[in-house]
């Protein structure tokens, strides 16, 4: 079973060793490295940006470049779980929009697990956009 391990380093930094044996610092304060809820918008963005790679690959789109933006609203009281999240796609290259919008999709309702477990209490909405190839 894959195992994380977080030592404190001293007041709220902490430094977590994923299964992967890379270390990622933590603050939950002095903003000093991430807090753990905003390492929560990266993962989303990292796990639905690595599907949307894959798929456009596999449907022979020539990706330039892909930046996707998330914005999040947690709730007011404890636990301050993410309930509403954003997220934009921004893709350059020679991309029909047909298969731009089919590879989100297929990210966003099959196969990003992080999306999957942050819908749970969050409500996702997405967007995209493409852009002019840059030069």
């Amino acid at each position: 079973m894959p195992t994380a391990r977080v030592k404190w380093v001293g007041d709220e930094e902490f430094l977590a060793t994923m299964p992967s044996g890379r270390a990622v610092p933590f603050d939950g304060k002095s903003n000093a490295a991430a807090g753990p809820m905003e390492i929560l918008l990266g993962a989303l963005g990292s796990c639905t940006a690595i599907d949307i790679v894959l798929i456009l690959e596999k449907k022979r789109q020539k990706l330039a470049t892909l930046e996707i933006e998330i914005s999040g609203e947690r709730a007011k009281d404890p636990p301050q779980v993410w309930t509403k999240i954003e997220m934009v796609y921004r893709l350059s290259g020679q991309l029909e929009e047909k298969a731009v919008r089919d590879s989100i999709e297929l990210s966003q309702n099959k196969y990003c697990s992080v999306a999957a477990m942050l819908r749970k209490t969050s409500e996702i909405t997405y967007r995209f956009e493409i852009l002019p190839q840059p030069s």
